[in-house]
């Protein structure tokens, strides 16, 4: 692994992750403390990354900003950021106002809560999170965002209902599909009877999140995204938490309902009806593609490149469902020891029994090495095992490793430059056949 450098990043700092996090809210809108220029690349990383959305209202471009200059490095600013957030109240329509800091007024010791906490006392809905992006990147930012909404605006005190369940760990914009990954996480979950706020669909609103402290179960389906977060939560509002893998096709749903099932203590023969009817329906569908499937030879080897959540749900859903063999998953996150070992017994413990070999990546141009490694090449000889037919499940930055190697390719992983995304995802039983269909008709494409 690269460990002094990245190239080619996959992300942004935390404030870049706080700023898609608060416009994702519904009602949310960003005010930055931070010097100007922040938002503008902001904005053009997404456009490269998230399937073309840029921002949504007051993101992007518009999102509102202090922009500090050299007279504020100097002599503070907190009167800049009061004036803005004043000006922000009169001229933008929203229901929750979030003042997020940038590098320079953490370093120069801005008290940004005591600017905020004086417009609260008016009545105003503003919090503030501390999002300078030296602290991490943008998954980490979007924990940051959570962190503040469980502190300072989530109600206390309310009585557990039962049935009420939060869902986390779909990071906004950072997951191309985030809008699509929640909705078929959430239908997953209402398959149970469930009531879900999901944060940051067209479903939610903020009343919702501001009493999301009724659930009785935060569900996290992510190793790594809000779980700081999560933890917090349980602190604050004695709400416990499960951690789950991104729910991609059907054997990760089945588990996924099972899990959240038990969880609740809801009845097991309630369940297994819901996964009985959905298996049934998903293998219906996809039985028509059988006869193709065999006589144009579909199944592939494959290289699987993506974040936390991609590179293990994804490895899952080719090896368990789809029948292909995934030999290499390259993790592109910077992750602690202790978090790369939750993910590599991810793909330990693959129902089918297939070993995929778990690399972890932050430069791009190093898998091609770690696959040589995995699968060397010929050296000379007349007959050897070719790695191929192959497949590239990944981000737009591995269309290269694609052409090296020959294999067809599908962004699904950010940085997705090549596809346009609005509500596509890939979450669910649903959700795995339009993986499928995406993954057969990349083959295909050309015939």
């Amino acid at each position: 692994m690269s460990e002094h450098f990245v190239e080619w990043a996959r992300y942004m700092c935390s404030l870049g992750g706080a700023v898609g996090t608060v416009t994702a809210l519904p009602g949310g809108v960003p005010i930055l403390h931070s010097a100007s220029g922040c938002a503008g690349n902001f904005a053009w990383t997404p456009n490269g990354g998230s399937g073309l959305q840029v921002g949504g209202y007051c993101g992007s471009l518009t999102v509102p900003s202090s922009n500090m200059q050299e007279n504020e490095v100097v002599f503070g600013g907190e009167e800049r950021l009061r004036e803005q957030i004043n000006s922000t109240l009169k001229v933008v329509d929203g229901e929750l106002y979030v003042v997020l800091t940038g590098c320079v007024p953490e370093m120069i010791g801005d008290d940004i809560f005591a600017v905020v906490n004086d417009f609260r006392d008016e009545g105003a809905p503003v919090i503030g999170a501390i999002t300078g992006g030296f602290r991490g990147n943008s998954y980490w930012g979007y924990d940051l965002v959570l962190q503040a909404l469980v502190k300072d605006y989530l109600e206390r005190g309310l009585p557990k209902v039962k049935g009420k369940v939060n869902l986390w760990g779909v990071v906004p914009y950072m997951d191309p599909f985030w809008r699509g990954n929640l909705e078929g996480a959430r239908q997953l979950l209402e398959l149970l009877g469930l009531e879900v706020n999901s944060f940051f669909t067209p479903a939610d609103s903020l009343e919702n999140i501001r009493r999301s402290g009724e659930a009785e179960l935060n569900i996290v389906v992510s190793d790594i995204y809000g779980q700081e977060a999560a933890r917090q939560f349980e602190e604050r509002h004695a709400t416990p938490f499960v951690t789950l893998a991104l729910p991609i096709g059907p054997s990760a749903s089945e588990e996924f309902l099972r899990t959240v099932g038990q969880a609740l203590s809801l009845p097991g023969e309630a369940v297994e009806s819901v996964i009985g009817r959905e298996k049934k329906r998903y293998y219906q569908i996809l039985e028509p593609l059988t006869d193709c499937w065999n006589d144009l030879d579909l199944q592939r080897y494959a290289v699987v490149v993506g974040d936390a959540n991609y590179s293990v749900a994804l490895t899952r859903f080719l090896a368990d469902d789809l029948g292909w063999l995934p030999e290499l998953t390259v993790c592109t996150d910077q992750l602690k020891e202790g978090e790369q070992e939750l993910l590599a017994r991810r793909v330990a413990t693959l129902s089918s029994g297939f070993k995929t070999n778990l690399a972890f990546e932050t430069d791009a141009s190093e898998v091609i090495g770690h696959l040589n490694r995995v699968w060397p090449r010929s050296s000379g000889e007349k007959y050897y095992n070719a790695f191929g037919p192959a497949f590239v499940v990944g981000s737009s930055l591995e269309r290269e490793l694609a052409n090296q190697i020959g294999a067809p390719h599908l962004s699904v992983s950010f940085p997705v430059a090549n596809r346009a995304v609005l509500d596509r995802g890939y979450t669910g039983f649903s959700g795995g056949l339009r993986l499928a269909e995406d993954l057969i008709g990349a083959i295909v494409v050309n015939r």
